[in-house]
């Protein structure tokens, strides 16, 4: 994955996750972290929220990552796709750890761990020219 991407990720903290469900889209935020070695999305959600809902029935998810930005030359973003991570005890206890270090605030209200196996990612980078694009795949 080309650093851009990754430090691109791993300096934001939110993304908005789309999930599809009898072809009816739906779209929420959330707060994240990246693990870089295994190019997961970790994140918090009671899995009675819808987007959990979906995901868990239709694991193929999609998503944004973009912040502020006050002119066209400095868009930056990313647009991915993944498959749905239900975590396994020992996937957890390494997922809650990466994600609490980053937001230990989390630990106040404790919620289920989910993640993202990022598949695909083509980011937008102005910054490196006008419609500069940066892809990778799994």
């Amino acid at each position: 994955m080309d650093k851009k991407i990754v430090n691109y990720i791993a300096k934001n903290k939110v993304f908005t996750l789309a999930t599809s469900v009898d072809d009816i889209p739906y779209c929420a935020n959330c707060f994240y972290v990246f693990d870089e070695a295994n190019q997961i999305l970790i994140f918090l959600s009671d899995e009675t929220t819808r987007h959990i809902v979906e995901a868990l029935a239709n694991k193929n998810v999609a998503g944004t990552i973009n912040t502020k930005v006050t002119t066209v030359t400095k868009i930056q973003g990313i647009q991915f796709t993944g498959a749905f991570i239900v975590p396994t005890e020992e996937e957890q206890k390494a997922f809650y750890n990466l994600y609490y270090t980053k937001f230990p605030f989390a630990k106040a209200k404790l919620a289920p761990i989910w993640g993202i196996a990022l598949s695909s990612i083509k980011m937008t980078d102005n910054t490196l020219g006008f419609g500069k694009k940066l892809l990778w795949e799994r």
